[in-house]
């Protein structure tokens, strides 16, 4: 069977993870602040920086979403592991954390697989934005029975994660399109399930891109991010350091990155649009392994042939993974996801 599609059943019980009901946070920064106190200056950025910004990104996953598949399979996202989990896990065991990353976003915002809900409650309709080549877009479309539809700025994601959908039968379900996810091409209302799996991080306008994840939910439905931040900055800061500044620009040169947001930005944000059952956590320990995990894989002689032919795109961004690393250690960057509702 397609680890992709392997049924919640055959996973490891999670673990119970603290989270935060959202009251307000000790240190959230102005709003003043929120278009200044970022890695790279500001949440938003000019219009034709943007561009740039659409057509790097593009051609950064047009590049390296080929070599990601052979070597980590259809999931492009962090796998979820248990706190200070020393054992070294086989390329299959990394691959069920990656799915288990996804059951854990769920069981966190208590979106379950409808059996026990009432019909209106089902979910039904679900967009992936920055979906990659489907692999949550398929997996959530065959444990919920709903439609998916996945956006990406990449041509060569959206065509093969088509392509692995009619491989899986499951075309009459998903589908993927190149699309803009600060300007989603469907119509107000549409989702009950609305499903962000690291793509915020590219997002050059947060603000924005939170204000459309909203606009596309269906009253009711569920909204859940998941990224990677900068740390909430303490009281009184105005800005992370200039050392951790200059860290994530270094990462931001290589993966395509816009200015970072800490999670407090994004529950502000969410906040101020007036959502519900707002929640948030700190997932970095759960992730703590799996940079180390793609640097081993990349390190073997398949990785390295791999990453040879891939281009000089994946080869800078082989290089840049111990930046990731060494973000994490120092407390810099964190893994965070932030669920809400949109009222009714």
């Amino acid at each position: 069977m397609n680890s992709a599609l392997a049924p919640p059943s055959t996973l490891t019980s999670l673990p119970h993870q603290k989270l935060h009901s959202f009251r307000s946070p000790p240190s959230l920064p102005s709003s003043a602040s929120m278009t200044t106190t970022t890695a790279r200056g500001s949440l938003a950025v000019t219009a034709a920086a943007t561009t740039t910004l659409r057509e790097g990104i593009a051609e950064f996953y047009n590049e390296t979403s080929g070599l990601w598949e052979e070597i980590w399979g259809d999931h492009m996202h962090h796998g979820f592991y248990d706190p200070d989990s020393s054992v070294q896990l086989s390329d299959s065991g990394h691959r069920e954390a990656q799915i288990r990353m996804i059951e854990e976003s769920l069981r966190f915002a208590g979106v379950t697989d409808g059996e026990e809900e009432e019909e209106e409650k089902k979910i039904k309709r679900v967009v992936d934005v920055g979906c990659g080549i489907g692999g949550s877009s398929r997996y959530l479309a065959s444990k919920f029975g709903a439609e998916c539809v996945g956006i990406t700025l990449s041509p060569f994601q959206a065509k093969r994660a088509n392509d692995l959908a009619a491989a899986q039968s499951l075309s009459n379900k998903v589908s993927f399109q190149v699309a803009d996810a600060l300007d989603q091409p469907f119509e107000d209302g549409t989702f009950d399930l609305v499903w962000s799996m690291e793509s915020g991080e590219h997002m050059p306008d947060k603000a924005k891109f939170v204000n459309e994840l909203v606009r596309v939910a269906a009253p009711g439905g569920r909204i859940i991010i998941v990224t990677w931040c900068h740390r909430n900055l303490s009281q009184g800061e105005e800005a992370l350091q200039p050392w951790e500044q200059n860290l994530l620009d270094r990462i931001c040169k290589t993966f395509y990155l816009p200015a970072w947001c800490s999670t407090s930005d994004y529950v502000q944000l969410l906040q101020s649009l007036s959502l519900e059952d707002i929640k948030y956590a700190d997932w970095s320990d759960n992730v703590a392994p799996f940079w180390p995990a793609v640097i081993r894989t990349a390190l073997t002689w398949k990785g390295l042939v791999s990453l040879l032919r891939s281009g000089m795109k994946s080869i800078k961004g082989a290089l840049t993974m111990p930046l990731m690393i060494e973000g994490f250690k120092k407390g810099v960057i964190k893994f965070g996801i932030i669920t809400c509702r949109k009222p009714l």
